[in-house]
């Protein structure tokens, strides 16, 4: 299930990714995309430690997009807000589950991890903002 951090995070990457300006201040992002300011704040600073965004201080100070919209994915912003997708610990590491190698159900979580790994992944920020315009919506 995605949290609404992680929720909060894609919006606030669409909302990067869809303007016209080059810096765009915390508060209006909140505003845009309804976001609890404070709590934006902190998805940003996650989301500029794992490379996503920007921050750029000073009066015109903002953030940006650290990279181009096609080169992040749905699957970047997931991970960075709530670490490796999965279903099952073991699906991750089958060290965490004594039971992996005779569990019939283990290739099954791996399988899924697999498929939602994949599927995050065709979906970059340049084909979520052409489908966001599409929509009627920036």
């Amino acid at each position: 299930m995605i949290t609404r951090k992680t929720d909060y995070a894609i919006r606030c990457v669409l909302h990067l990714a869809t303007t016209a300006k080059d810096v765009v201040m915390v508060n209006e992002i909140a505003a845009e995309r309804d976001i609890p300011q404070s709590f934006l704040a902190k998805i940003l600073q996650t989301l500029a430690k794992a490379g996503i965004v920007e921050s750029l201080r000073g009066v015109q100070g903002g953030f940006r997009l650290a990279r181009k919209p096609s080169d992040i994915s749905l699957l970047d912003v997931v991970e960075a807000m709530e670490g490796t997708v999965a279903m099952n610990i073991c699906a991750v590491d089958k060290k965490k589950c004594g039971f992996s190698s005779t569990c019939v159900v283990h290739p099954v979580w791996v399988d899924i991890r697999k498929d939602v790994e994949d599927r995050l992944r065709q979906w970059d920020f340049a084909k979520l903002s052409v489908s966001t315009r599409k929509a009627g919506k920036t």
